[in-house]
């Protein structure tokens, strides 16, 4: 295992924020593997770039000797993540969760090493939970706690309507890290209450708290809202190559002249090659356009390049899985098998904890 300053500037390499920071080298420094915590919910069934980006930090720490937990919030999806909307989300159905979690599960794969990533569903301990379990739970914190997140009090304030039970999506994110015992969790920088939360959680029961880990959002091919599928505006890791081509050159510029300089730091496609390009190479690229001369075509054009470079082996990779339906499902189940073993024992020592029932 590398040394922790060797560590850290791996791990700090494009993060918004590590809170707090010395918190993480103490627990580097006991030379022991970390639990990396990453949660996702299956809204919609395909990945895109903003999802790769927590999944390749995922796979430096996965890389550097930690353990990895790969949360599919099949429970939480049916509540709805409410970060950074000003709306309640339509519900999906449990079926609808199910086939988006199969193929979000085996395209993530494509990124992570299976045979060292734990895939937990939050519905393993969140349906558990009857109803004196969930009013202990939501006893942890108060309304006005859950008020100070930024969109929740933005509607509040503005009299959008809050859903009595998106309330409840902090408080479940922040149990799944309790249950997976996190010493890390990663998130968007939108997610920042949900994993302070988290260690709020952590400490009234006796835990010792995560560190949050967040990543700064991608813009979408709109270039105004933040990429999601629920916008329509993103650069999917496993499309065809037409579509891809589609989406990257659509990314939507100003309409700054070819000849006239550009401001690198607020224009989507230069923070896009940023993903991809060395420190020097991105200095090349931004210096290019300070000077001007150039057009966005042609910055797209190498983000293109750029994207195929980076994900072609796992694109192709996907690409024979899919001719062999019967591989995915098999990957699947033996992950899942192989997670519930390594899991087993972390999961009933923390049921414990929380007054539950240890497992069979």
């Amino acid at each position: 295992m590398q040394t922790v300053e060797e560590q850290l500037k791996i791990i700090k390499s494009g993060v918004d924020g590590l809170i707090p920071e010395d918190e993480l080298a103490k627990k580097l420094k006991r030379g022991v593997p970390l639990r990396i915590k990453l949660g996702v919910d299956p809204t919609a069934p395909d990945l895109h770039l903003g999802h790769a980006v927590p999944l390749r930090k995922m796979r430096q720490f996965q890389d550097l000797g930690h353990e990895v937990v790969l949360i599919i919030g099949d429970a939480t999806a049916l509540i709805g993540d409410p970060s950074g909307r000003n709306s309640t989300r339509p519900p999906l159905t449990k079926e609808q969760v199910k086939a988006n979690a199969q193929t979000y599960v085996e395209q993530a794969y494509q990124i992570l090493d299976p045979d060292k990533t734990e895939l937990r569903w939050n519905s393993e301990w969140t349906f558990a939970l009857d109803l004196s379990g969930l009013l202990e739970l939501a006893s942890n914190f108060t309304v006005a706690r859950i008020l100070e997140r930024d969109d929740f009090s933005n509607r509040y304030h503005s009299q959008q309507p809050i859903a009595v039970h998106e309330f409840l999506y902090p408080i479940m994110q922040a149990y799944d890290s309790v249950m997976v015992r996190a010493d890390v969790e990663m998130g968007g920088s939108d997610q920042l209450f949900n994993l302070l939360a988290g260690r709020e959680l952590m400490e009234k029961k006796g835990m010792e708290p995560q560190v949050c880990l967040t990543l700064p959002l991608l813009e979408g091919t709109d270039g105004v809202q933040k990429m999601s599928k629920s916008y329509g505006n993103t650069i999917d890791l496993f499309a065809d190559d037409k579509t891809l081509k589609k989406q990257i050159m659509g990314i939507v510029t100003d309409s700054t002249p070819v000849e006239a300089p550009k401001d690198p730091e607020h224009n989507s496609v230069f923070l896009l090659l940023k993903l991809f390009l060395s420190p020097s190479e991105i200095e090349e690229v931004a210096e290019s356009y300070r000077r001007g001369g150039t057009g966005y075509g042609q910055y797209k054009k190498r983000l293109l390049e750029a994207f195929h470079a980076h994900f072609d082996p796992a694109r192709q990779k996907r690409a024979e899985l899919v001719r062999d339906l019967g591989a995915v499902e098999q990957i699947l189940r033996d992950g899942a098998r192989r997670a519930t073993e390594i899991a087993a024992p972390v999961m009933n020592e923390v049921r414990r904890a929380v007054g539950l029932p240890a497992g069979d």
